[in-house]
């Protein structure tokens, strides 16, 4: 068993950026009274377990599709490499998907144990984010091949996995937590788009139609510059409203950032260059939750 290929094929530096999710809902959840420790600790697990899943159920898609050739230009992928088997894989995504569902089970018992129906609402949910990760690259019709990665991704890492972890700490709504859930969520649409402006040469030639290659190049980096703007830009929109402090801003600090990050952008045109753009935007947004969770925590 080659350990060092199944820790490449989970792509931990994706982490930070599913974590994202789980910082900024626990934030907002502080900021109005609401906070548990064994929620916590389970969110976190189900989101790992979850995005190691997501990774390697698209690891195994890509290689079974044919959707990896040796053109591809980011990192080598596990099954289409030879590194790991086909099988081996399958089993892994098997084991992982186990996992999400035994994870997310116990965080539903200490955060639902006396609302049956809205542990039930919630597995739901859970299933369902099981169901995309898989079928992002497999099966029949998988639904990145068709441009919907991005829709998936906003839909997942943001509305479920801010609100959703809002809800799952308070057992309420709160509507200006919708703000930061967008933030989150569009910023890990960047974080794809990235990747598919990257892989936009080789995806069009094994016909995988990622938004990017349905949009061309150029209207995907206009695109990107927008949902990078409205990302940072609907963090601000929760302060804002919620009456945050003026040393509350601290998560402004990662302004500069956001904005060299559109600066650098705008001059490249070759596809391969975008690759460090990768790991930049999903640590930047990992910080942007640290710091707005610091935000928080000042009042």
């Amino acid at each position: 068993m080659n350990v060092k290929s199944w820790i490449v094929a989970a792509r931990l530096r994706t982490l930070p950026l599913a974590l994202s999710s789980i910082i900024t809902g626990t934030a907002c959840a502080l900021f109005f009274g609401f906070f548990d420790w064994l929620i916590f600790v389970f969110a976190v697990l189900t989101t790992i377990v979850l995005q190691v899943l997501s990774n390697y159920a698209n690891d195994y898609g890509d290689a079974v599709s044919g959707k990896d050739n040796q053109n591809r230009i980011g990192p080598p992928r596990a099954v289409a490499s030879g590194e790991i088997s086909k099988e081996a894989m399958k089993k892994a995504v098997q084991l992982f998907a186990g996992l999400a569902l035994m994870f997310g089970s116990i965080l539903l018992y200490f955060s639902f144990s006396e609302e049956l129906l809205l542990a039930g609402l919630f597995l739901v949910i859970g299933l369902a984010a099981i169901a995309a990760a898989i079928k992002y690259t497999i099966g029949k019709n998988p639904y990145g091949y068709h441009g919907l990665g991005d829709l998936f991704v906003f839909i997942f890492f943001g509305i479920v996995g801010v609100f959703g972890t809002f809800f799952l700490y308070a057992k309420s709504l709160e509507w200006t937590v919708v703000f930061p859930a967008f933030s989150i969520g569009l910023l890990s649409v960047a974080v794809l788009n990235f990747n598919n402006m990257r892989d936009i040469e080789n995806d069009a030639l094994t016909s995988k139609n990622t938004l990017a290659v349905k949009l061309g190049l150029q209207l995907a980096k206009q695109y990107q510059y927008f949902i990078i703007f409205l990302g940072f830009s609907t963090l601000i929109g929760f302060a804002f409203w919620n009456g945050f402090r003026l040393q509350q801003y601290v998560f402004l600090l990662m302004a500069p950032f956001f904005a060299q990050l559109v600066k650098a952008m705008i001059k490249i045109n070759k596809p391969s260059e975008f690759d460090p753009f990768l790991k930049k935007t999903a640590l930047g947004t990992f910080v942007l939750s640290i710091l707005f969770l610091i935000s928080v925590v000042i009042q």
